[in-house]
């Protein structure tokens, strides 16, 4: 596969998961999962003008692009002027609601003084492998790429031109595409439609449907074709309507803060400063509504960190995961916004389908819930989860979701606890051969040790667990346990205050490996609350992160010396984590500033990316990462009830 590491653009519905370029070329189609199956290899649209050879709609010199979204939508659209040619062409992609299939309506305009000729072609090349072979087949106007797994589909009601299933990517050039053969063995494939003739300032529109189907027993291609007949039949303006309608609604619906709200659009504006920064924070926090539900799955409640970017590993471990703890970040994020059934879920299906029979939860998982390619164990991913469970059920406040996740909440909570006999010891624990091959990794998955931030987890998962059983209706019974998690979580915060606090400067360390600066000492601070906002501990902290984590752009790093991918670049999470700290402490005008910072460096259609390059004040890296989106909705919610006194 080429290195396509960007993806500025995403839509989808619930099993379908689309990346585009800035310029509309389709990335990346995954389906029926977010994360499972990635189908195209690459993907690639063209026009042939008069006599030209083959114009690249997404990436030829003459050619300028703006792109933008369909307010309050996933609709994407991509417009392009060929200057050569003077030719317009409007491009709309929105995924149905539905039957799963890709709308590409094309709309081209000639506004040159000359008629132009015009032939508009495609090119698809499907991901092949020795266990899933791809042909290809062209039959009843249809383009259909197989494999014994599934029947990819492209097709529209105009009638094919041509087309070519051999050696496409080479005779597309041409602009001419020519088959003898109906049917070929190559994953490659493409085809050619006539627009015709366009007089000046005619416009004529083509619409392509693409469309996946699971190849079982009873779906044969007589079946599939039935089935495109219909969509074929579709009136595709109604449902691009429908389309746009249903996500309209949806952000209206989970508009908690009324950011969307006309009454309330002059107290945001006073807040926020200007109507440029109002602007951008209506632009991401709607971003972040619509992208959710993206990257969820519908039917086990897992949540990918994001699209992925780097299918060979070459920078990376992959990031189209479920990370239990960037779970419970973005769970917290999808309460905010009123998601409560798509949280509970997360805990009920996801949570209990991913635990080990030992308590524990492994690094990352599938989002389906099978366990994903993992290098070590990270202790707070555990902690995490018993956490996320009380927080939400202070949201839902519903007896029936602490009886479900109950007993999966007492699995976890004893691998903790023997994780905390193993750390005192330093003795390998036979109830668990775990300890026995590595301490845990950090949250940042880059070092191995006793962690500050892993311990504040634990120490919350503690007094959660507590909580819990106090809640039931025979907590009696608990009583002796409740004591006991309460002597728990004293003691790992003795261990901290003794083993994980410069005795010097009493500043807090990240691990007992080295005292280097590193962000996610907040979490004992926000939100596990193991040490308080006016702990000497805390002041000379947060000091030392200004002082070493803070750049001259005003964000923040993860940790002082950070390499990957080069370092020196801050993070959307970092510089968002230290706003929630400011905003706790009341210091609203240092949270303005780093929530300022966040949107000016925030794509131009309001995704934010894992890191924001230092030189260029641009999004780099993952776009559309969960985390930071989630992090973003946690600190306007937040910043509403500091201001407004309500979420």
């Amino acid at each position: 596969m080429k290195d396509k590491y960007l993806n500025d653009t995403i839509i989808g519905n619930n099993r379908m998961l689309i990346s585009f370029s800035e310029h509309g070329e389709l990335l990346r189609l995954f389906y029926p999962t977010r994360d499972y199956r990635q189908f195209l290899e690459s993907f690639k649209t063209g026009v042939k003008i008069n006599d030209s050879r083959l114009i690249s709609l997404h990436d030829d010199i003459n050619n300028h692009y703006q792109q933008y979204y369909t307010p309050a939508t996933n609709i994407l659209n991509t417009e392009i002027m060929n200057t050569y040619f003077n030719l317009r062409v409007l491009q709309t992609d929105c995924v149905t609601l539905e039957n799963d299939v890709l709308i590409k309506k094309y709309k081209f305009i000639n506004q040159n003084v000359h008629p132009l000729d015009v032939h508009f072609l495609i090119y698809s090349n499907l991901f092949s492998s020795f266990n899933n072979v791809v042909g290809s087949k062209v039959e009843k106007n249809n383009l259909l790429q197989y494999s014994h797994s599934y029947i990819m589909s492209i097709f529209s009601k105009e009638p094919i031109e041509g087309y070519r299933l051999n050696n496409s990517s080479y005779d597309m050039q041409s602009g001419i595409v020519y088959d003898k053969d109906y049917i070929g063995m190559a994953r490659d494939t493409a085809i050619s439609y006539y627009i015709g003739n366009l007089q000046p300032q005619e416009e004529k529109e083509i619409v392509i449907f693409l469309k996946i189907h699971h190849c079982t027993k009873e779906n044969t291609f007589d079946k599939v074709e039935s089935e495109l007949q219909k969509i074929k039949n579709m009136n595709v303006q109604e449902e691009i309507l429908k389309i746009q309608r249903h996500w309209e609604n949806y952000v209206l619906k989970h508009d908690k803060i009324g950011l969307f709200n006309q009454g309330k659009e002059e107290g945001w504006l006073e807040i926020l400063g200007s109507k440029e920064h109002l602007n951008q924070t209506k632009r991401i926090y709607e971003r972040s509504i619509l992208l959710f539900p993206l990257l969820m799955n519908h039917e086990t409640g897992g949540i990918s960190a994001a699209i992925e970017v780097d299918e060979n590993k070459d920078k990376c471990g992959r990031y189209s995961y479920c990370w239990p703890r960037d779970g419970v970040f973005t769970a917290r994020a999808l309460d905010l916004l009123m998601m409560h059934e798509e949280t509970t879920r997360f805990y009920t299906e996801f949570a209990k389908r991913t635990q080990s029979e030992n308590g524990m939860w492994e690094q990352r998982f599938y989002t389906d819930g099978r366990l994903a390619p993992c290098w070590g164990y990270q202790i707070d991913e555990t902690a995490s989860i018993v956490y996320g469970v009380y927080e939400h059920y202070k949201v839902i406040k519903s007896k029936k979701f602490l009886l479900e996740t109950l007993e999966m909440c007492q699995k976890g909570i004893e691998f903790l606890k023997k994780y905390i006999h193993y750390i005192e010891s330093g003795n390998k624990t036979q109830e668990n051969e775990i300890f026995e091959r590595a301490e845990s990794y950090d949250l940042w998955e880059m070092h191995q040790g006793i962690h500050l931030y892993s311990l504040a987890a634990i120490y919350s998962a503690f007094k959660a667990m507590a909580k819990i059983y106090a809640q039931l209706d025979n907590a009696k019974e608990y009583e002796a346990e409740i004591e006991n998690l309460k002597e728990y979580a004293k003691k790992v915060k003795e261990f901290c205050e003794i083993n994980l606090v410069e005795p010097e400067t009493r500043v807090l360390k990240r691990s007992n490996q080295d005292n280097i600066s590193d962000i996610s000492v907040l979490g004992a601070i926000t939100p596990f609350k193991m040490f308080k906002m006016g702990d000497k501990e805390v002041k000379n902290t947060i000091e030392r992160i200004n002082l070493t984590l803070r750049t001259y752009t005003g964000g923040y790093l993860r940790f002082s010396g950070d390499s990957y991918l080069g370092g020196e670049n801050p993070w959307p999470i970092a510089t968002l984590w230290m706003a929630i700290y400011y905003m706790i402490q009341g210091n609203l005008k240092e949270t303005k500033k780093l929530i300022d910072f966040v949107n000016e460096t925030a794509t131009k259609q309001g995704f934010l990316a894992e890191q924001v390059d230092n030189q260029t004040m641009t999004s780099k890296w993952v776009i559309g990462l969960a985390w930071s989106h989630a992090m973003y909705v946690i600190v306007i919610s937040l910043y509403s009830f500091f201001k407004f006194g309500h979420f």
